[in-house]
């Protein structure tokens, strides 16, 4: 990616999370905020983080499944990896966390750049599925507010035009290889060009092998529903903290709501994509504004900390420094991916 996207891209991240910082902090009362925070039972956040941790364990297993038609890696092996990752997606731009993930994974292990993106992309877009089930579960017992209902119209436009059209890349590998075959003949007139560009596409199909059974979509499914029920948890778990009491059906609606809005750009960590959402969510629900915002900067810090704090071990372990997220970056979007 050109030096000056990257730039256009991180201003329009941080103008994005700027203006829901703005427009959540506009008109709140700070003292109060101050006092709910201050009145919070923290202790909440020591089984609120443990069991984050096992839905990350969950990722782990997903991930893991998603790969064994590649290649197999331990759930051992994969962990760390994982934990990079969203360590990554946490402190750097540009969702660099999930380049970086695959990097570490081919250096490990050998698997390409391009294949493991593509489980990547599988992931991401089984994760907004799974959202919007949860936001069509909970309809009848917590209704969406506006606009937040359009994100979700959208969002079901996007994610299930995007499974359709990578099923059908995956059912029918040989059609697509010659369509894009094709294109890059009459685009790439050099050998040298076109040759690491067709074998990163044919590496990124080979990613795509679990969307031709229907029992690995239904166990990738299922995997996922385990995950965001176990996220929803900490959610729960968190609210415990503080002074108001919603059901478990509006946490799977602030879930769902706040991992939707956090596809949107914004600057490393979500600021501002995250809480504003969730914000408003509990507040259409009862909840004071003062009180809702202490709980979702709290459980924002609870999600962000523990994770980063670990990614950094694990990054120490694996011997990965801060200026490896660029070059995986650079790695994982130019023909240079799969070389070693």
């Amino acid at each position: 990616m050109k030096q000056w996207k990257r730039w256009l891209l991180l201003a329009i991240g941080f103008g994005i999370s700027a203006f829901f910082v703005y427009t959540m902090v506009e008109k709140l009362n700070f003292r109060e905020v101050w006092q709910d925070l201050q009145n919070a039972r923290y202790w909440w956040l020591i089984p609120s983080v443990a069991v984050y941790f096992v839905a990350v364990w969950a990722r782990t297993w997903r991930w893991h499944y998603l790969l064994r038609p590649i290649q197999k890696v331990s759930l051992r092996d994969l962990f760390p990896v994982m934990v990079i990752g969203y360590m990554g997606n946490n402190v750097y731009p540009y969702r660099a966390g999930e380049f970086i993930r695959a990097w570490v994974l081919k250096r490990n292990t050998g698997v390409s750049i391009s294949a493991t993106m593509a489980t990547v992309i599988v992931e991401r877009i089984f994760d907004g599925l799974v959202m919007l089930l949860f936001v069509f579960v909970t309809l009848p017992f917590a209704p969406i507010p506006a606009p937040y209902d359009q994100i979700v119209i959208w969002m079901t436009v996007l994610f299930f035009g995007g499974l359709m059209g990578f099923i059908v890349m995956a059912l029918r590998p040989d059609i697509t290889r010659r369509l894009y075959t094709w294109v890059f003949d009459r685009l790439i007139l050099t050998e040298k060009v076109r040759a690491p560009i067709l074998g990163l596409a044919d590496r990124f199909m080979d990613g795509l092998s679990p969307l031709r059974s229907p029992a690995d979509m239904a166990m990738t499914l299922a995997t996922t529903i385990v995950v965001w029920l176990t996220e929803t948890t900490k959610y729960w778990l968190v609210m415990h903290a503080f002074d108001f009491n919603v059901s478990f059906f509006v946490m799977m609606l602030m879930t769902a709501v706040v991992t939707l809005a956090t596809t949107l750009p914004s600057s490393p960590g979500y600021v501002g994509t995250f809480d504003k959402p969730g914000i408003e969510i509990l507040k259409i629900f009862g909840v004071a504004e003062s009180v809702a915002t202490a709980y979702t900067v709290v459980l924002h810090a609870a999600l962000w900390l523990p994770i980063t704090l670990l990614g950094v071990y694990y990054m120490i372990r694996q011997g990965v420094k801060w200026g490896d997220f660029a070059r995986a970056t650079n790695a994982a979007q130019t023909t240079e991916a799969e070389t070693p």
